[in-house]
C-alpha cells in the first residue's frame, strides 16, 4: 500500500510536467531531483493523517501531497548550491547545479516552488479548500515560513546562538513544511478550527523532532546512512543541537517531543474519530532506534 502511494504521488508530479512542456532541459533537471530517491515523508505524512479521519484516497488529496514534495525537492536544490550549503552529493548522487549547471539548478528550483500552485489550483477540490491550501502552503514556505528559517540560519551562521535562537531558525526552516501536512489533512478532512490547532502543534513538534533528529544523524551517520556529505554542520562550526545540548541531551529532546506529539494523537482519538494507528507508526520511524 505505501508503494501505491508513492507511485501515485510520483504520478502527480509527472502528469503535471507533462503538460505544456517549454524546456525540456528544465523538466529533466526537475525530475533529475524529484526522482531522486527521497523518502516522500512530508505528502505520506498528510495522507496518513488523512486516512486517521477516516477519508478515502482520491486524486486531488494525491495532487495536494505532490506540491508539498515539489516545494520539499525544490528547497534542496537550492539549499545544495555553491551560494548556500555547496553539496556535491544529495539522496546518493550528484547535486541538481553539479550534474546540470548552476543556472538550471536554480530555475529547476524556480519552477519546484512555483507550479505546486497551479497543480493544487488544478485538483478537483472546492474553491474553499483550495484557498485554504494555497495560503497555507505559501506561509509554510516562502519569507514567514521556509525561505524566512533559511535567511535566518544564514544570518546565524558566524553567531553564537543560544537554544532559543535555534528553535526559531529550524521551526520555520524545517518545521514549517513538516508542520504543513498535518494541518493540510486537518483542511481536507473538514475539521474544526480546534483541531486544525491541534494538528499544527503536532506538526510543529514533528517538525522540531525531524530537525534534532537530522543533526544528530550529521554528527554520527555514514555517507552512506544520509546520502550527502556527513559532519558538514561540524566542520563549519554551525550551531547544531548536539553542539549546542550535547548529544545526549540531543536524542532525550528528540524522544520527548515525539512523545508530546503522541499525546495530540491520542487525545484526538479519544475525542473524535480519529485512528492515530498509522500516524504514530510514521511518527516512530522518526526515533533513533525506529
Amino acid at each position: 500500500m505505501t508503494d501505491d502511494k508513492l507511485r501515485y504521488i510520483d504520478r502527480a508530479i509527472q502528469a503535471y510536467y507533462e503538460q505544456n512542456l517549454v524546456s525540456e532541459r528544465l523538466t529533466e533537471a526537475i525530475l533529475y531531483s524529484v526522482n531522486a530517491g527521497g523518502k516522500r515523508i512530508r505528502p505520506m505524512l498528510l495522507l496518513a493523517v488523512l486516512e486517521a479521519f477516516g477519508h478515502e484516497l482520491t486524486m486531488s488529496h494525491y495532487q495536494v501531497a505532490a506540491a508539498l514534495e515539489m516545494i520539499h525537492t525544490g528547497s534542496l536544490i537550492h539549499d545544495d548550491l555553491p551560494a548556500m550549503d555547496n553539496d556535491d552529493y544529495r539522496r546518493g548522487r550528484l547535486t541538481n547545479h553539479k550534474q546540470f549547471d548552476e543556472a538550471t539548478a536554480i530555475l529547476a528550483g524556480d519552477s519546484l516552488f512555483l507550479d505546486p500552485f497551479g497543480l493544487i489550483a488544478q485538483s478537483n477540490l472546492s474553491a474553499d479548500i483550495k484557498i485554504n491550501l494555497i495560503l497555507e502552503l505559501a506561509n509554510a514556505s516562502g519569507s514567514s515560513g521556509m525561505v524566512g528559517g533559511q535567511m535566518l540560519d544564514i544570518e546565524g551562521e558566524s553567531a553564537q546562538l543560544s537554544p532559543t535562537a535555534l528553535n526559531q531558525i529550524h521551526a520555520n526552516k524545517t518545521g514549517q513544511l513538516l508542520t504543513f501536512p498535518f494541518v493540510a489533512a486537518g483542511i481536507l478532512a473538514k475539521q474544526s478550527q480546534a483541531v486544525l490547532a491541534s494538528l499544527r502543534q503536532a506538526g510543529q513538534l514533528v517538525g522540531m523532532a525531524f530537525q534534532v533528529r537530522d543533526d544528530i544523524l550529521d554528527l554520527t551517520a555514514s555517507f552512506e546512512e544520509l546520502g550527502k556529505t556527513p559532519q558538514k554542520d561540524l566542520a563549519a562550526d554551525k550551531a547544531t543541537y548536539p553542539s549546542l545540548l550535547g548529544l545526549e541531551q540531543s536524542k532525550t529532546m528528540l524522544d520527548q517531543l515525539l512523545n508530546q506529539a503522541q499525546a495530540i494523537f491520542q487525545t484526538l482519538e479519544e475525542a473524535h474519530s480519529f485512528d492515530q494507528t498509522k500516524v504514530v507508526a510514521f511518527i516512530e520511524r522518526l526515533r533513533l532506534n525506529g
